[in-house]
């Protein structure tokens, strides 16, 4: 456990704190590091069946990159820096469920961050943005590809191109979050406990079909999707689940 990320278990959910407050939880390279460390080991533990990521201190998820940092490289550092593995990949190939809880701003490489998790809750007090563009930079961690995929292309262009955040009640019409409320952490872990309770093996298998959809035409997604059907259907646990729901007709 590293004092960058904090590490809690609520029964079945791993709850991860990014906690650099006064940093308004910047992702600099000892977080992200720490952030993919944690998920690499939940990997293979049985007692994990969702994740849920959420910011200290309540003003931000994460407020973008550690920019001071980011001074300190040349270019080619800065391109190895960003360049696959990174915590946004680890995240989205997480083999079970992770969750975003915005309990403060989403921004920059947190807004990245946060849609490379599989659903996000955001508070009502909660910006989301991509202000890269003020730096004369752009997004490096998923922003110009995610986001179009999230809100469309028209919404994308202005977010990025204009650097200006949007607040939770857009986000939400525009599907760049699934669910506004006041305790966005309590309400991530809510809809974890309900994820936590299938089928881990069917979770693992929704969740790479679901990726599947983002990332593949829609005629190699659909064959993937029956690919993973039958790895589903042909489990023990898809069998003890029709079998109860018979027993029970």
């Amino acid at each position: 456990m590293s004092d960058v990320l904090l590490e809690e278990r609520d029964g079945p959910v791993l709850l991860l704190t990014l906690n650099r407050p006064d940093k308004r939880n910047a992702l600099s390279a000892g977080l992200r590091a720490a952030l993919r460390e944690a998920l690499a080991r939940d990997r293979e533990d049985p007692q994990t069946r969702a994740v849920v990521l959420r910011g200290a201190g309540g003003k931000a998820f994460a407020a973008g990159a550690d920019v001071e940092e980011m001074a300190a490289r040349d270019v080619w550092q800065q391109r190895a820096f960003i360049t696959p593995p990174h915590i946004y990949g680890a995240v989205a190939t997480h083999p079970k469920p992770v969750l975003a809880a915005l309990n403060g701003h989403a921004l920059g490489a947190g807004l990245e961050l946060a849609m490379a998790c599989d659903l996000r809750v955001a508070s009502p007090a909660a910006k989301l943005g991509q202000p890269e563009i003020n730096l004369g930079i752009i997004p490096g961690g998923g922003g110009t590809q995610r986001l179009p995929r999230l809100v469309g292309a028209g919404r994308a262009a202005r977010m990025v191109m204009t650097g200006e955040p949007v607040d939770a009640a857009t986000a939400l019409a525009w599907g760049l979050v699934d669910e506004v409320a006041e305790d966005p952490v309590a309400r991530a872990l809510e809809i974890a406990r309900v994820m936590a309770a299938k089928s881990p093996a069917a979770l693992r298998l929704a969740k790479q079909a679901l990726r599947a959809a983002e990332e593949l035409p829609l005629s190699e997604a659909l064959e993937r999707e029956i690919d993973l059907f039958s790895l589903a259907f042909q489990g023990p646990e898809a069998r003890e689940g029709i079998a109860s729901f018979l027993a029970k007709k």
